[in-house]
């Protein structure tokens, strides 16, 4: 049997998540299915009842791709609720190069990374570089608070 792996988001504007994630991960917006002019005419076509879409669900692409085909498709799934706790998944964006880099190296990629998705609305949390460790990553929170790291 073929696994197909897709992250999901629980989250309140797509459209906002979208955004960000596709600056964050280079990702572009996926688009309709060939011969539809939106997601929501394809699910109706599918036959999902009307009552199953809630108002503006589909109308702009709720989910990213990775262009180079290599990363999983990302959904941003709109629900009523709003997020409460601290995520127990979250993504790491790696930058840096890896530990062959050298650390200046390292923590100027990833302080430039952080500085863009900041200007994208990215939440700056803590920073992981004590004097044991050897690598150097950001803790920030998305638009809507959900945590991931730059590293």
């Amino acid at each position: 049997m073929d696994v197909i792996m897709q992250l999901t988001f629980d989250c309140a504007d797509p459209q906002r998540m979208v955004a960000f994630w596709c600056e964050a991960l280079g990702y572009v917006p996926e688009p309709p299915p060939d011969g539809h002019t939106s997601w929501r005419e394809y699910w109706t076509a599918l036959g999902v009842p009307e009552d199953e879409l809630p108002a503006g669900a589909g109308d702009a692409p709720e989910s990213i791709t990775d262009p180079a085909g290599q990363g999983p498709r990302i959904w941003f799934q709109r629900v009523p609720e709003p997020k409460v706790v601290k995520n127990r998944l979250h993504l790491d964006v790696k930058v840096s190069g890896g530990r062959d880099v050298p650390m200046a190296v390292r923590v100027q990629r990833v302080n430039s990374t952080v500085e863009r998705l900041t200007r994208a609305g990215a939440t700056p949390l803590r920073t992981l570089d004590g004097p044991d460790l050897d690598h150097f990553a950001v803790v920030l929170q998305d638009p809507e608070g959900n945590e991931f790291c730059v590293a």
